[in-house]
């Protein structure tokens, strides 16, 4: 018999993870990931937190032992980009011209850090953060502490990155286009109370505001020129201002896009035998019955896990709740639940916000649809089980820490 062949072009978690699924539920397969990177498939949330703050070592970010490719026979290209494929063809073409030919193949190909048009962007400390490259050279660069950093970007990577600057002894200021950071996801209250805490650490902020232009001297960054006219000294500029799906080779091949490449559950592109997973893909979701395109860490790896059983025939669905992690300072978040749904409703706090430690709860048609945990631990369970519900809930009870989260579920 002939031996399926699959190709995943993408090294991020949603590659590897496909992979090692491909391996375990698909012995005969014969399998190949493109890696532009230089190394083998790796996870991204440890760079901007316990990787950069030198508490993982490189190992942690691997998605699996680098021996196991070799004992599992998964060939690995690394080094060289896919310039594209033809789907009727079924080839892939790498930068340096060697074709790949496929049976399936997965487009696992992630995000890039978003581009702004700012004068001075081309100057020397001036960088994004998306690699393992990056984290290396910003931890580098942090160490030894004494460095003016300036953020631009008041998101979930620029809080975190602002954290670890500040944690390493480093003067931290941060711009951000809102009045309060994180108010969009999380809330104005609870996003100010984070700003608090970063305040508490040393780190600065300049709310709303935006970076004009950057200036330098002899070809290397000095100053952040904010769009009030103040003038703030750089060292290091880091512009965190958010991730745009990677769909060049997508759109050259004629698939349908729409805010990332258009999938169904199974993670079907509009193009037979391909598939697309993680950043880059815009999933329909059975709990919503609406697409959704999520950058977080759950839903790249739930999602190679989903597309590898679909390449494989099987009937699979991409239907886990999103889920993503924080930390930063003293402070350890998990969020659950579909922020599209929660948007502009105002949360359900149990408990005080505060760093010891609190729930947040959005509701829409009285029933919850997104829940987070900030220094409480172990509650993601039920946190889930009550979104997975559907059912309405009483916010008073919702509120009240004497009330178990479990009372709520429903009955069955």
């Amino acid at each position: 018999m002939a031996v399926d062949n699959i190709l995943i072009i993408g090294g991020g978690l949603t590659g590897g993870t496909a992979a090692r699924t491909l391996r375990t539920e698909g012995h005969e397969v014969r399998i190949t990931v493109v890696c532009s990177e230089g190394r083998e498939p790796y996870q991204r949330p440890p760079l901007s937190k316990e990787f950069l703050l030198g508490k993982a070592e490189v190992s942690a970010v691997d998605v699996a032992p680098v021996a196991w490719y070799g004992e599992q026979d998964v060939r690995l290209v690394t080094g060289e980009a896919a310039a594209s494929f033809d789907p009727a063809a079924h080839e892939v073409t790498l930068a340096g011209g060697d074709t790949l030919s496929y049976d399936r193949l997965l487009l696992a190909t992630g995000a890039q850090p978003r581009r702004i048009p700012l004068p001075g962007a081309e100057l020397d400390g001036v960088m994004t953060f998306r690699t393992l490259g990056d984290s290396l050279r910003l931890k580098e660069f942090l160490k030894d502490g004494g460095k003016r950093v300036v953020m631009v970007g008041s998101g979930w990577i620029g809080m975190e990155l602002a954290a670890a600057a500040a944690t390493y002894g480093n003067d931290v200021t941060l711009l951000g286009l809102e009045d309060i950071p994180l108010a969009a996801a999380i809330g104005p209250e609870i996003g100010a109370f984070f700003r608090r805490v970063h305040e508490s650490h040393g780190v600065s902020f300049r709310l709303p505001a935006s970076a004009a232009r950057l200036e330098g001297q002899d070809g290397r960054v000095t100053t952040v020129v904010t769009d009030s006219g103040e003038s703030i000294p750089a060292d290091l500029v880091i512009l965190a201002v958010g991730v745009v799906p990677d769909t060049r080779l997508a759109e050259a091949a004629g698939l349908e896009l729409r805010n990332g490449i258009l999938v169904d559950a199974g993670l079907h592109t509009s193009a037979p035998d391909v598939f697309a997973a993680g950043d880059v893909a815009n999933a329909l979701h059975p709990f919503t019955g609406e697409h959704h395109r999520s950058e977080h860490w759950s839903n790249a790896l739930n999602g190679g896990k989903v597309a590898a059983r679909s390449m494989l025939g099987q009937d699979a669905a991409l239907d886990v709740l999103p889920y993503f992690y924080t930390d930063q300072f003293e402070l350890s978040l998990e969020y659950s639940g579909f922020g599209s749904l929660a948007a502009g409703t105002e949360p359900v706090i149990r408990g005080s916000v505060s760093e010891e430690g609190f729930l947040a709860f959005w509701l829409k048609d009285g029933a919850v649809v997104a829940g987070m945990n900030v220094n409480v631990h172990r509650v993601q369970k039920p946190i889930k089980a009550l979104i997975n519900g559907r059912v309405p809930v009483d916010p008073a009870r919702l509120a009240d820490p004497e009330v178990p989260l479990e009372e709520l579920l429903p009955a069955g």
